[in-house]
């Protein structure tokens, strides 16, 4: 997909690639810029008492997204996206990995915005896709192409500091499918900062969030900071800090660490890295809005296939999490094969869980692809003996 001037806030600046925060210098803004994909993921799975091609563990789907901005007079701009989805009519599939529920053939209007940017500043206020690097608390994550969560309100981003990205804003809703949901009563309130500019080869980057009357009239509030080195010996280390509050009764506060390091070697044509994550027994969750940027979520993400946050493990009842991952990818031909080993300790009755996944991506011409297989065993409601879960995932999808 094309990323121009006007697609995130932050691309106005710097453009986070591949998840890390690695700041790349963006093109020159055009008068208007186009981006679209299409594309399709099968991904059938066992586990839970159903086999393999049984119609509650089938899923497929096309979709298609196509995007438009164009940059207008006197600093504004216009930008839009729709998406849609559909199973094609095969009665054997129950769900549509494009979109969170099983709606099997459905479209949205998944971003609409207005922008306007004078000198270091930019703005933008309508319905938008947030990205990880300044929001990891609530952030739009793609699968299939499509957006998994829109929001709507106002975020304003300014780089008058040297190395510096600053960024405010007030998000009303949350969409899911162009339904949209109100975070509390009055919105989420967030602050964020990344620097790369002040520790050599060193990102430090910091988001606060403030949600008033988040449940009646108690409030939530939240505190993300990290540090990324990478060093031209192809090391990379990374540490991160959470903490989760607020006034609602009852709650207990939740707070987590993690940390990795990681190699790249061969020229750069294998990667391996190490990740240590741990979070207390606490009661508030580490993300709004369905996905989180918490590096120990990937244990919980196996199967959905996103990074979704290691939450509650049996309804309301916390856990204390301990989480191990091991990742290694190698360049093979045509594309990147890569692995994942996970493990994860749960306090109290819950046990342990782990999983594992291999795959292969690769690109013939436009068109992207990807082949994996996921296994995890886990233990998720103290009343219950573990389930093992099996998933094989395939895609492509041409971008434009």
């Amino acid at each position: 997909m094309k990323k121009g001037l006007l697609l995130s806030v932050v691309a106005s600046t710097i453009i986070f690639a591949g998840g890390d925060i690695a700041p790349v210098e963006p093109a020159a803004p055009a008068s208007s810029d186009f981006w679209g994909q299409i594309g399709f993921r099968y991904q059938p799975q066992s586990g839970n008492s159903q086999t393999w091609g049984s119609r509650g563990n089938n899923s497929f789907s096309v979709a298609a997204v196509l995007g438009v901005e164009k940059q207008l007079d006197y600093g504004f701009g216009v930008g839009a996206e729709v998406a849609g989805w559909t199973n094609l009519g095969i009665k054997h599939i129950a769900a549509n990995p494009a979109v969170l529920g099983n709606q099997l053939n459905d479209g949205e209007l998944s971003q609409l915005y207005l922008t306007y940017t004078n000198g270091n500043t930019a703005v933008k206020i309508g319905r938008q896709a947030l990205p990880k690097a300044v929001s990891p608390w609530a952030w739009s994550y793609r699968s299939v192409g499509v957006i998994d969560n829109s929001f709507e309100g106002v975020v304003v981003a300014n780089t008058s500091l040297p190395g510096t990205t600053l960024a405010a804003a007030w998000i009303r809703n949350s969409v899911q499918n162009n339904k949209a949901s109100h975070i509390g009563r009055d919105g989420l309130f967030m602050l964020a900062g990344i620097n790369k500019s002040w520790v050599p080869n060193t990102t430090l980057s910091m988001s606060a969030y403030y949600v008033p009357n988040y449940s009646g009239s108690k409030n939530v509030y939240s505190l993300w900071t990290s540090a990324e080195s990478k060093f031209d010996s192809g090391i990379s280390t990374g540490l991160q800090l959470v903490y989760v509050g607020g006034r609602v009764t009852a709650k207990k506060v939740t707070w987590g660490a993690a940390a990795y390091i990681g190699k790249s070697f061969n020229e750069g044509n294998g990667n391996v890295k190490l990740t240590l994550a741990h979070a207390n027994k606490g009661s508030y969750t580490m993300n709004m809005g369905g996905t989180s940027a918490f590096w120990g979520d990937a244990l919980g993400g196996f199967l959905k296939g996103s990074g979704d946050a290691l939450g509650a493990l049996s309804g309301s009842t916390p856990a204390t999490q301990n989480v191990v991952r091991l990742n290694a990818d190698y360049k093979v031909g045509i594309g990147t094969a890569y692995g994942e080993l996970a493990y994860a300790n749960y306090g109290g009755p819950f046990g342990h869980a782990w999983g594992t996944r291999l795959g292969y991506k690769f690109k013939v011409g436009s068109v992207d692809a990807n082949v994996e297989y996921r296994y995890a065993n886990y233990k998720n409601h103290p009343t219950l003996s573990s389930s093992k879960m099996q998933r094989v995932r395939v895609e492509a999808y041409y971008k434009f």
